[in-house]
């Protein structure tokens, strides 16, 4: 069975490059809009891999992390963490929110990829 990655990110053309390479790499994708659609998603479907940007209405990413981080079934779920290039996250928040890795904006779909093989094993 393939692995479940939801990715969320605000930009409709960052949100279409990253889940056409996973889902062409064999991986299930689910996506969203925001911070709130992509934490309904995640504790409705328990995804083994979270891509999201930093910066998105509602909910940012970090905020995502910390609320994935309260619930039982979302708790130990690796993230992506999406910046536009020069947006810095403090290494402490990243480690509290549990954020695997940080990708800086604009990035290449091959190097999403490898990261997530890397975070997915």
């Amino acid at each position: 069975m393939s692995k479940k990655i939801v990715v969320a990110d605000d930009e409709a053309h960052i949100l279409h490059i990253v889940s056409t390479k996973l889902a062409n790499a064999g991986y299930q994708v689910l996506t969203a809009v925001d911070g709130e659609e992509a934490l309904e998603l995640c504790l409705a479907e328990k995804p083994d891999l979270v891509i999201t940007d930093f910066q998105m209405p509602y909910l940012n990413g970090l905020q995502l992390c910390q609320r994935l981080r309260q619930h039982e079934q979302t708790r130990n779920v690796p993230v992506l963490m999406l910046t536009a290039r020069g947006f810095d996250i403090a290494p402490h928040e990243m480690a509290s929110a549990g954020v695997a890795d940080v990708l800086s904006k604009p990035f290449s779909p091959r190097e999403v990829l490898v990261k997530v093989q890397q975070v997915l094993g």
